[in-house]
């Protein structure tokens, strides 16, 4: 032996995903599938017990056959499509032209014909969450207040109030803060992040973006030993998680 080990990092998912497939094998295979790749899976067999699942659980994405004990794919949509804005990609066994322009018509984002490819579903997934991601961040971007419970960053006073106190940050953080909030459970690459704040690509090392986030963890109490409210994620960059300011922030100490 040389000496050397390989460690392989676990991909943790940031996107979860629910799979209303009543074909129990099928929907083990799937659901393995879209795991491997860094997607978590909740999944669901009937369609009269979908309904509530997905109002409930409000998924990144729903995946919805269309053929379904106790209700169709078609009726699931069209029960859910009123409190449930999520993309939905369905599944149909039948190639027929009028099952597809129902679906989409009745609020499906896409369609894909069983039996379908493990590679051609994941792309069609992907591809449904990124154009889901982009939509709510331009939502965003026109709102002037963030709330994230304890946590308020408001953008037309450029100011944040953490437990109704004010927490005084330089123009650049301010900006820093802002883009991770707007982000809020996607993860962030240094890159994405240097381009979205200087116009300039980030080199490999350079330090200041990692410095700011300390100095962010911080401000707004924040442990940096386990932080809940902007998380590491080594090799990938970092993570604004919205439900880390909902009741009590992280303890004032330990910070770096």
């Amino acid at each position: 032996m040389n000496g050397r080990q390989t460690i392989k990092q676990a991909v943790v998912p940031y996107h979860t995903i629910l799979l209303v497939e009543d074909d129990i094998r099928l929907s083990a295979l799937v659901v393995e599938y879209l795991q491997k790749n860094a997607l978590k899976v909740e999944t669901e067999f009937r369609g009269d017990t979908a309904v509530q699942r997905i109002i409930a659980l409000q998924p990144d994405l729903v995946v919805l056959d269309l053929m379904l004990p106790g209700l169709d794919g078609f009726e699931v949509c069209k029960q859910v499509r009123s409190e449930y804005s999520g993309p939905i990609l369905m599944l149909t066994a039948k190639d027929e032209d009028i099952d597809q322009v129902v679906g989409l018509e009745i609020g499906a984002d896409d369609y894909v014909i069983k039996p379908a490819q493990p590679r051609l579903l994941l792309a069609r997934i992907r591809a449904l969450l990124r154009r889901s991601s982009t939509e709510v961040a331009n939502k965003k971007t026109h709102q002037q207040q963030l709330d994230f419970g304890t946590l308020k960053i408001i953008h037309s006073s450029r100011s944040v109030l953490l437990h109704n106190d004010p927490i005084e940050l330089t123009t650049i953080e301010f900006d820093l803060l802002w883009f991770l909030a707007l982000h809020a459970g996607e993860v962030l690459s240094r890159d994405k992040i240097s381009e979205a704040l200087s116009g300039t690509e980030y080199d490999g090392l350079d330090r200041s973006i990692d410095i700011r986030i300390s100095r962010l963890r911080k401000l707004l109490h924040d442990n940096s030993s386990k932080p809940k409210g902007i998380k590491t994620v080594r090799g990938k960059g970092y993570l604004f998680v919205a439900e880390g300011w909902s009741q009590s922030t992280p303890c004032r100490s330990g910070d770096d």
